[in-house]
């Protein structure tokens, strides 16, 4: 068996990314287009390392911005949130040896402004970041959320 891949091994590995395909049919009525962009981790760093304090950006935000930049009519959900996912696990990543500048990743939020679980730390460190940017962090059910987050969305 061979070694584990660092997070930021993870985030260097383009696995062939971006590519824009095609949809299927079925997929096609489901997702409401015809192309989907797959990015590459890199491409959601980018953009996740754009988000300045104070801003935030959704998921959907950021699949739009992977659509637009492509020239699909989506941009893939699942590869945007796992790599959003690896991102952050960068990050902490090189926050632990000592790495002063740190991929802003608390500032990306799921849909509806939710904060990520699967994020370093949890919920509790991603509240704690947000908070201490002066965002209020409520409770709805069990999910936490950013309270008014459509008032701080990053625009493209």
């Amino acid at each position: 068996m061979g070694k584990k891949k660092t997070w930021r091994e993870k985030l260097q590995d383009s696995k062939d990314l971006p590519k824009v395909v095609i949809l299927k049919e079925d997929a096609q009525k489901r997702w409401k287009g015809k192309t989907m962009a797959i990015p590459s981790p890199m491409e959601v760093n980018e953009i996740m390392a754009k988000i300045p304090e104070g801003k935030l950006i959704t998921i959907d935000e950021i699949r739009k911005t992977i659509a637009h930049k492509h020239g699909a009519d989506i941009g893939c959900p699942l590869t945007c949130g796992i790599f959003s996912w690896i991102v952050a696990h960068a990050a902490a990543e090189e926050a632990a040896e000592g790495n002063k500048v740190m991929i802003p990743y608390w500032r990306t939020l799921k849909t509806k402004g939710e904060l990520n679980p699967k994020y370093p730390g949890g919920i509790e460190l991603q509240k704690k970041f947000l908070e201490s940017e002066g965002h209020k962090v409520i409770r709805i059910g069990k999910h936490f959320v950013v309270e008014d987050y459509e008032r701080y969305a990053k625009r493209s």
